[in-house]
């Protein structure tokens, strides 16, 4: 599925394509969460969505998907793990989900959100090493619902780049992450040399 494929089905379908976009995210779609997030931010903009529940339908696809993970991962065990391994790319990322796990335990969870792949293949090794699902869902909730406000929200501020932007994000990842902060301080320091250089502020 295409880019604008992806913003046609938004147009006929509404929030229910945000929804299964994020949610098919799990068995590889080939657009990048982080982009159909910030799409989700950017129609929001132009009013073709409502922004409460296009944030909501976004986010509980976001969680959705990674839970249909840790549910296959936990009930499939590990030959499926092994079946992943066949691919590079995913093999690395089940490397590194299982060193975040060793060192950070369940909080490695909420860090593999910010590292395309190892964020869907994370579900499944902590279903694989069973962890409860009550630990898992505090986890990868909670999580899951800053990171998708995250994206949501720089999507708003893209608009019509949200493809640019969501796709460097997603190929550099956390790289990226002191983006939004350097853009509030940068946004903090105009506001107040504006406010403090008004014209006719300080004269009598």
């Amino acid at each position: 599925m295409s880019y604008e494929m992806l913003v046609s089905y938004i147009q006929q379908f509404g929030y229910l394509a945000l929804f299964l976009s994020l949610w098919l995210g799990i068995v590889g779609m080939p657009i990048p969460d982080e982009v159909v997030v910030m799409t989700g931010g950017a129609v929001t903009v132009n009013g073709l969505l409502h922004p409460v529940p296009a944030f909501l339908l976004t986010y509980l696809g976001v969680v959705s998907g990674l839970s249909l993970g840790y549910l296959l991962g936990r009930y499939a065990g590990t030959p499926l793990l092994n079946k992943l391994r066949r691919k590079k790319k995913v093999d690395k990322a089940l490397e590194f989900s299982e060193t975040l796990v060793h060192k950070y335990g369940s909080f490695a969870i909420a860090i593999s959100y910010f590292f395309p792949i190892v964020r869907h293949v994370m579900p499944y090794v902590v279903g694989v090493n069973r962890m409860p699902f009550r630990r898992y869902a505090l986890f990868s909730y909670t999580a899951g619902f800053f990171w998708t406000f995250l994206f949501f929200i720089i999507g708003r501020y893209a608009g019509d780049h949200a493809r640019e932007v969501g796709s460097l994000i997603y190929e550099y990842g956390l790289r990226f992450l002191w983006l939004p902060f350097v853009l509030v301080a940068v946004w903090a320091i105009i506001w107040f040399a504006y406010k403090h250089n008004k014209p006719g502020r300080g004269q009598a």
